[in-house]
């Protein structure tokens, strides 16, 4: 892949930026620290954008990084009903950040001006989305949103009205995460144990797992063979491109997942978080006991979850 990677734009954005300290509530052997927010409602997912970390959650809360603080920088969503947020992502250039989440609620955030905008109902849809990709740069991007029937929801012009189209992978169960690592590549996986490929944004195709014997919640597409799902059981499963190889953590289901060059995490129920080096999980010691969401890896790493937790790293 020769354009940027999402998460080296980002860095390139915010290089400027300075790993500012926030009031710390608690901190953990492995350097995570428990930080204090705004909310005490679950937050269900982040991302690193060109100012700093976003987070969404119960009641459409958007909740922002700033330099000495948490600070909620939105409520009620994009249609301002409060229906929940459950996924993010971020243009290439990290600007604008698209939301997604229960009765079709799906919005464009412009992280440098704080301006909304709604585009939610796609077509009339209005199942629960459960996370987005986007590629692209803002205002320019193209769109994928992942619904609890088995559709994708996808927009080559931004989301425009009138501009929505949808397939359905599989069978037609859930779909909890999709992430894209090229301009229309990526995968996507469902409630019933199925990893789905895709080189045009358009057409899907099965790429396992067999026999998998977890639900799948977490997933990260860095190439066509380098992808990693998590799941039920503390379950990770690594692909090369052409054979899925299991790893069995513990027993938390992991809920997020996050690896690229080699290192990341995977993070999940009970306050559980595996740090991985490029050959090996290890289980990082953390100071809370709340189910963990999703990890969003920058400059600051940052878990959310339940309670409005967040930690950073």
């Amino acid at each position: 892949m020769t354009r940027l990677t999402r998460r080296s734009a980002l860095q390139l954005a915010g290089a400027s930026l300075a790993a500012a300290t926030v009031p710390a509530v608690a901190a953990g052997e492995d350097g995570w620290t428990a930080v204090e927010t705004p909310v005490d409602s679950t937050l269900h997912d982040a991302a690193d954008t060109a100012t700093d970390v976003h987070a969404v959650g119960d009641g459409g809360v958007l909740v922002e990084r700033r330099a000495d603080r948490w600070e909620v920088v939105h409520r009620g969503g994009p249609t301002g009903n409060g229906n929940d947020l459950f996924g993010a992502a971020v243009t290439d250039d990290g600007k604008r950040l698209w939301i997604v989440g229960a009765s079709g609620a799906i919005g464009e955030y412009d992280v440098t001006t704080g301006n909304l905008v709604d585009r939610s109902a796609p077509n009339d849809f209005t199942a629960n989305f459960n996370d987005v990709a986007v590629t692209g740069p803002a205002g320019d991007a193209d769109v994928y949103v992942a619904d609890d029937s088995g559709s994708i929801h996808y927009s080559f012009e931004n989301g425009a009205e009138g501009t929505w189209e949808y397939a359905v992978p599989g069978s037609g169960s859930g779909l909890p995460a999709i992430e894209f690592h090229g301009a229309r590549s990526g995968h996507a996986v469902d409630t019933d144990g199925r990893v789905y490929a895709t080189d045009d944004g358009v057409t899907w195709e099965p790429i396992g797992i067999e026999d998998a014997n977890a639900t799948f919640y977490g997933l990260d597409s860095d190439a066509p063979d380098d992808v990693t799902v998590s799941g039920g059981n503390a379950t990770v499963h690594e692909y090369d491109g052409s054979q899925w190889v299991p790893e069995s953590l513990g027993d938390a289901d992991l809920l997020d997942v996050d690896t690229d060059h080699g290192e990341g995490y995977a993070v999940g129920g009970g306050g559980t978080t595996f740090e991985y080096d490029g050959g090996d999980w290890t289980r990082n010691q953390t100071p809370t006991g709340e189910n963990l969401q999703a990890i969003a890896r920058g400059d600051v790493d940052v878990a959310v979850g339940a309670g409005g937790t967040v930690l950073e790293r």
